[in-house]
């Protein structure tokens, strides 16, 4: 790969970085705070998914790594570079999983722009890794979209 090359894949893996850790503190954040009668079920499943986004991260910040760029790492940085917005309320759960569907069909579209960088560059390890948060956030979304009818 030139360095040019490294240097887009390296950037597409930082928005990847900044989308996913925002989706994760907001997935935990709702783990924390959600109330009603599906609480149990709901509780399960944004802990399974922010304990998924939370271990992807350092594979992905340790990959920009490999491409030989810093990985951004402040809250300052990731929130320049998100798609994803935080949420300063606490919603009902049914808006929670709404939002929720909607982030990560962002983080969705973020992955989709990246892999198609990693694939012009010819970078595989990159392009792998990032289908596979892919299918992991489409299947995630369907679970919440399913809860929701």
């Amino acid at each position: 790969m030139t360095d040019h090359s490294r240097k887009a894949c390296a950037t597409a893996l930082s928005h990847v970085l900044a989308d996913t850790y925002v989706l994760y503190l907001k997935t935990h954040n709702y783990h924390w705070n959600v109330e009603g009668p599906n609480f149990r079920q709901l509780h399960l499943l944004f802990e399974e998914q922010y304990q998924d986004m939370w271990a992807a991260l350092d594979d992905i910040a340790e990959r920009i790594r490999a491409l030989g760029e810093y990985a951004p790492g402040t809250y300052t940085k990731f929130v320049e570079l998100a798609k994803i917005k935080e949420n300063q309320n606490i919603p009902t759960a049914s808006d929670m999983l709404k939002e929720l569907v909607a982030d990560n069909e962002l983080l969705i579209s973020t992955l989709i722009e990246a892999t198609k960088t990693a694939q012009e560059a010819g970078d595989e390890p990159t392009a792998g890794m990032l289908t596979d948060r892919q299918t992991v956030h489409e299947k995630a979304a369907w679970m919440m979209r399913s809860m929701l009818a």
